[in-house]
């Protein structure tokens, strides 16, 4: 890709956009940085809180622990959490820096106060409005469209900040719909490694970090070390492993930092760290390494723009299948080594919900990085799934739109009972 061009720059930029540190699960986090942003808006402690969120935003903070809050879990805790000790300024690592004695607060203050949450009801998939009240004072702050995206800040009548909605088109993002693979792959092959090495290089270091320390300590079920323990140490266990592991820490509440990836640290870690493992087992320059991630990277993020942030569809599939194409990249494959793993390990892994964040996302990761290898091991064997084949059409990109159909328009009743039963709905 010419320099000159135009999605060299975009590309560069949504990389930039989309590498950024997160402590902890996001949804969680999003709503925490809310809430300490409403507190900071507010000025005092409030007496009381009311939170309204969409439905995606109470399927991934039930069941995820927040991260230095000794073990709590769930939107009463997390808001807690940023009122009391939340630093807006630090956005999605908000609570990153809590001292010790301070965690105690958060776990009182839940107990003391009165924090009451409302399911939103309009058609915004991510939606987060914190209100904090103190005697005939409140402030207000709105989240729309993605984690960090503030929408809307009030105190006591008066509009502090507006911004448009998504729905203008104006959620202050590059627009990811110039993705393609065969871009993908161009950019890759040809991007100067120094307009992506910074980015990269954190993503690598981050993610790796918290990759070891799922596998030498108890987080979540273990499922890295489980894998290890049970089919030993081939590069296709490790590979799957590594990315395991770091979930199992994360979504255990781990307080290391990760560099997310569509939102998700998951999803960051699913496509990284088996491009990792197999770079050292393939003894591959660092510079193809690079290269591999930032593929594999702006192939989950391709898929991911026509499913949404959120959805009834399990965004660690689209990163799975993406590290495929990574491993596919290191081992000398082209456009069409790439393709072919894409569109093999979607036809095979593409039904997986999601249904929250927890502990079994690791064992989903682990899934969805086995269809990524799988898909290159069918392509170094001669084999395909062909236009026809189910969601499979011609061309790698169509069915990539057949995924972003199904998972955006297909699952919407899937995630409203999938919610029910979270919630224990019986209607």
């Amino acid at each position: 890709m010419d320099k000159k061009d135009n999605k060299y720059s975009e590309y560069i930029k949504i990389l930039k956009e989309e590498l950024i540190p997160a402590t902890g699960c996001t949804e969680p986090i999003a709503l925490a940085y809310a809430a300490a942003k409403a507190r900071e808006v507010l000025g005092v402690l409030p007496e009381k809180c009311r939170v309204e969120v969409s439905g995606n935003i109470i399927k991934n903070v039930k069941s995820v622990i927040v991260p230095n809050t000794n073990g709590l879990k769930g939107i009463e805790a997390t808001l807690a959490a940023g009122i009391t000790v939340g630093d807006p300024l630090k956005m999605l690592e908000v609570l990153s820096e809590i001292r010790e004695e301070d965690k105690s607060k958060i776990a009182q203050y839940q107990k003391q106060h009165e924090i009451s949450v409302v399911p939103y009801e309009g058609d915004a998939v991510f939606y987060i409005d914190v209100t904090l009240y103190e005697g005939d004072a409140y402030s207000k702050v709105v989240i729309e469209s993605y984690h960090t995206n503030i929408v809307l800040i009030e105190k006591n009548g008066e509009t502090l900040f507006k911004a448009g909605s998504k729905n203008e088109g104006t959620i202050g993002v590059t627009d990811r719909s110039l993705l393609n693979v065969q871009d993908i792959v161009d950019f890759a092959d040809t991007v100067e490694l120094s307009d992506i090495q910074e980015v990269i290089e954190r993503q690598l270091k981050y993610n790796s970090a918290i990759a070891a320390e799922g596998m030498t300590k108890d987080w979540g079920a273990n499922i890295g070390k489980t894998l290890i323990d049970t089919y030993g140490s081939d590069i296709k266990v490790r590979a799957r492993a590594s990315a395991a592991a770091g979930s199992d820490a994360r979504m255990g509440g781990c307080e290391m930092p990760v560099i997310i990836l569509s939102g998700s640290g998951n999803q960051s870690l699913t496509a990284s760290l088996p491009v990792i493992e197999f770079a050292s087992e393939l003894m591959v320059s660092h510079e193809k390494l690079i290269r591999a991630v930032a593929l594999s990277d702006l192939i989950a993020i391709h898929q991911k723009t026509s499913i949404g942030r959120l959805s009834a569809f399990c965004g660690a599939i689209s990163a799975g299948c993406a590290a495929g194409a990574g491993i596919a990249y290191l081992n000398g494959g082209d456009y069409e080594a790439v393709s072919h793993t894409v569109v093999n390990a979607l036809a095979v892994v593409s039904g997986i919900v999601c249904d929250g964040a927890k502990a079994s996302c690791a064992a989903k990761i682990a899934m969805a990085v086995d269809a990524g290898i799988l898909g290159y091991s069918m392509y170094q064997n001669g084999q395909q799934f062909f236009s026809g084949d189910g969601i499979v059409s011609k061309g790698v990109d169509n069915t990539i739109a057949n995924i972003g159909r199904m998972a955006s328009k297909g699952m919407r009743e899937t995630d409203r009972e999938i919610l029910n039963i979270m919630v224990g709905r019986n209607c």
